[in-house]
Protein backbone atom coordinates (compact mmCIF):
# COMPACT_ATOMS: atom_id res chain seq x y z
CA UNK A 1 0.00 0.00 0.00
CA UNK A 2 1.48 2.87 -1.21
CA UNK A 3 1.70 5.74 1.63
CA UNK A 4 -0.22 9.21 1.06
CA UNK A 5 1.66 12.16 0.24
CA UNK A 6 2.02 15.03 2.66
CA UNK A 7 1.17 18.62 1.16
CA UNK A 8 3.92 21.08 1.27
CA UNK A 9 3.52 22.84 4.23
CA UNK A 10 2.56 26.60 3.65
CA UNK A 11 4.50 28.40 5.30
CA UNK A 12 2.78 31.87 5.13
CA UNK A 13 -1.06 31.18 5.36
CA UNK A 14 -3.36 33.32 6.78
CA UNK A 15 -4.40 32.22 9.92
CA UNK A 16 -7.58 33.88 11.54
CA UNK A 17 -8.46 33.38 15.49
CA UNK A 18 -10.91 35.95 17.65
CA UNK A 19 -7.90 37.91 19.06
CA UNK A 20 -5.36 37.79 16.14
CA UNK A 21 -4.89 37.34 12.92
CA UNK A 22 -1.48 36.09 11.45
CA UNK A 23 -1.17 37.57 7.95
CA UNK A 24 2.13 37.48 5.62
CA UNK A 25 4.09 40.22 6.70
CA UNK A 26 4.62 42.51 3.65
CA UNK A 27 7.50 45.33 2.94
CA UNK A 28 4.63 48.18 2.97
CA UNK A 29 4.45 46.83 6.88
CA UNK A 30 7.72 48.17 8.36
CA UNK A 31 6.80 51.89 9.47
CA UNK A 32 4.03 50.36 11.05
CA UNK A 33 5.49 47.00 13.05
CA UNK A 34 8.54 49.39 13.84
CA UNK A 35 6.25 51.26 15.71
CA UNK A 36 4.84 48.46 17.24
CA UNK A 37 8.72 47.02 18.48
CA UNK A 38 9.96 50.55 19.61
CA UNK A 39 9.66 50.31 23.44
CA UNK A 40 13.27 49.23 24.60
CA UNK A 41 11.23 46.98 27.38
CA UNK A 42 10.06 44.49 24.60
CA UNK A 43 13.14 43.66 24.06
CA UNK A 44 15.32 43.92 27.50
CA UNK A 45 15.10 40.40 28.07
CA UNK A 46 15.90 39.09 24.48
CA UNK A 47 19.48 38.31 23.61
CA UNK A 48 19.39 41.17 20.89
CA UNK A 49 17.99 43.72 23.42
CA UNK A 50 19.13 46.70 21.07
CA UNK A 51 16.44 45.65 18.74
CA UNK A 52 13.87 48.50 19.38
CA UNK A 53 16.62 50.83 17.18
CA UNK A 54 15.27 51.51 14.08
CA UNK A 55 19.04 50.07 12.11
CA UNK A 56 18.95 46.85 14.54
CA UNK A 57 15.08 46.62 13.96
CA UNK A 58 15.66 46.45 9.99
CA UNK A 59 18.01 43.99 9.72
CA UNK A 60 14.93 41.77 11.83
CA UNK A 61 12.63 43.16 9.35
CA UNK A 62 14.89 41.83 6.37
CA UNK A 63 15.62 38.86 8.29
CA UNK A 64 11.37 38.42 8.21
CA UNK A 65 10.97 39.45 4.50
CA UNK A 66 14.03 36.83 3.34
CA UNK A 67 12.58 34.26 5.67
CA UNK A 68 9.32 33.83 3.18
CA UNK A 69 8.07 32.71 6.31
CA UNK A 70 7.23 35.68 8.30
CA UNK A 71 3.66 36.96 9.76
CA UNK A 72 2.61 40.40 10.62
CA UNK A 73 0.48 39.96 13.82
CA UNK A 74 -2.83 41.97 13.80
CA UNK A 75 -5.38 42.87 15.80
CA UNK A 76 -8.92 42.28 14.24
CA UNK A 77 -10.61 44.89 16.49
CA UNK A 78 -8.46 47.72 15.62
CA UNK A 79 -6.54 46.36 11.83
CA UNK A 80 -3.59 47.45 13.46
CA UNK A 81 -0.40 45.65 13.40
CA UNK A 82 0.51 44.28 17.34
CA UNK A 83 3.82 42.11 16.62
CA UNK A 84 5.46 39.47 14.24
CA UNK A 85 6.38 36.16 14.27
CA UNK A 86 7.12 33.35 11.85
CA UNK A 87 7.79 29.95 10.70
CA UNK A 88 11.63 29.07 10.37
CA UNK A 89 14.34 26.30 9.88
CA UNK A 90 12.19 24.05 8.27
CA UNK A 91 13.47 20.63 8.40
CA UNK A 92 11.52 17.99 6.17
CA UNK A 93 14.25 15.18 6.91
CA UNK A 94 13.53 16.11 10.81
CA UNK A 95 10.09 16.48 10.49
CA UNK A 96 10.74 19.86 12.34
CA UNK A 97 10.23 23.86 12.15
CA UNK A 98 10.94 26.22 14.55
CA UNK A 99 8.54 29.08 15.24
CA UNK A 100 9.94 32.31 16.92
CA UNK A 101 11.52 35.58 15.94
CA UNK A 102 7.91 36.48 18.37
CA UNK A 103 6.89 39.95 19.84
CA UNK A 104 4.02 41.44 20.72
CA UNK A 105 3.41 45.10 21.83
CA UNK A 106 3.23 45.20 25.98
CA UNK A 107 -0.55 45.48 26.32
CA UNK A 108 -0.93 42.67 24.37
CA UNK A 109 1.21 40.91 27.06
CA UNK A 110 0.16 38.02 29.13
CA UNK A 111 -3.26 37.21 27.94
CA UNK A 112 -5.06 35.32 25.69
CA UNK A 113 -3.88 36.92 22.57
CA UNK A 114 -0.10 35.31 22.49
CA UNK A 115 -1.64 31.75 23.15
CA UNK A 116 -4.01 31.82 20.43
CA UNK A 117 -1.08 32.82 18.41
CA UNK A 118 0.40 29.91 19.06
CA UNK A 119 -2.09 27.82 18.95
CA UNK A 120 -2.76 28.93 15.09
CA UNK A 121 0.97 28.57 14.47
CA UNK A 122 1.40 25.06 15.93
CA UNK A 123 -1.94 23.56 14.43
CA UNK A 124 -1.16 24.54 11.47
CA UNK A 125 2.91 23.58 11.53
CA UNK A 126 1.86 19.70 12.84
CA UNK A 127 -0.26 19.10 9.90
CA UNK A 128 2.62 19.00 8.19
CA UNK A 129 5.78 18.12 10.34
CA UNK A 130 5.77 16.38 13.54
CA UNK A 131 7.40 18.56 15.89
CA UNK A 132 7.29 22.07 16.55
CA UNK A 133 10.40 23.99 18.20
CA UNK A 134 10.54 27.18 19.93
CA UNK A 135 14.42 28.50 20.37
CA UNK A 136 14.58 31.29 23.05
CA UNK A 137 17.87 33.00 24.62
CA UNK A 138 18.35 31.12 28.24
CA UNK A 139 17.36 34.59 30.66
CA UNK A 140 14.29 35.51 28.59
CA UNK A 141 11.63 34.45 31.63
CA UNK A 142 8.90 36.12 29.74
CA UNK A 143 8.69 34.12 26.75
CA UNK A 144 9.98 30.42 28.57
CA UNK A 145 7.01 31.26 30.75
CA UNK A 146 4.77 31.96 27.66
CA UNK A 147 6.02 28.57 26.47
CA UNK A 148 4.93 26.58 29.68
CA UNK A 149 1.50 28.25 29.51
CA UNK A 150 1.08 26.51 26.39
CA UNK A 151 2.40 23.61 27.51
CA UNK A 152 5.70 22.81 25.48
CA UNK A 153 8.47 21.08 27.37
CA UNK A 154 11.81 22.11 27.89
CA UNK A 155 13.72 20.02 25.26
CA UNK A 156 17.33 21.07 25.77
CA UNK A 157 19.38 23.98 25.92
CA UNK A 158 22.77 25.26 23.21
CA UNK A 159 25.59 26.63 24.39
CA UNK A 160 26.01 30.16 23.71
CA UNK A 161 29.00 29.70 21.21
CA UNK A 162 29.74 33.63 20.85
CA UNK A 163 26.26 34.52 21.69
CA UNK A 164 25.16 37.06 24.14
CA UNK A 165 23.29 34.55 26.39
CA UNK A 166 22.81 30.64 26.13
CA UNK A 167 19.84 29.27 24.48
CA UNK A 168 16.90 26.78 25.37
CA UNK A 169 14.63 24.69 23.04
CA UNK A 170 11.13 23.78 23.46
CA UNK A 171 9.10 21.88 21.20
CA UNK A 172 5.61 20.30 21.26
CA UNK A 173 4.70 17.20 19.38
CA UNK A 174 2.24 16.45 17.12
CA UNK A 175 1.48 13.49 19.87
CA UNK A 176 1.28 15.72 22.65
CA UNK A 177 -0.84 18.33 20.95
CA UNK A 178 -4.42 19.05 22.26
Amino acid sequence: MKAKATPAFDLQPTLTGKLVVLRPLRAEDFDELYAAASDPLIWEQHPENTRWQREVFQRYFDGAMESRGAFAVVEPASGRIIGSTRYCNLKPEDSEVEVGWTFLTREFWGGAHNGEMKRLLIGHALQFVERVVFVVGENNWRSRKALEKIEARFWKQLAADGEPQAKVIYAITRGEWK
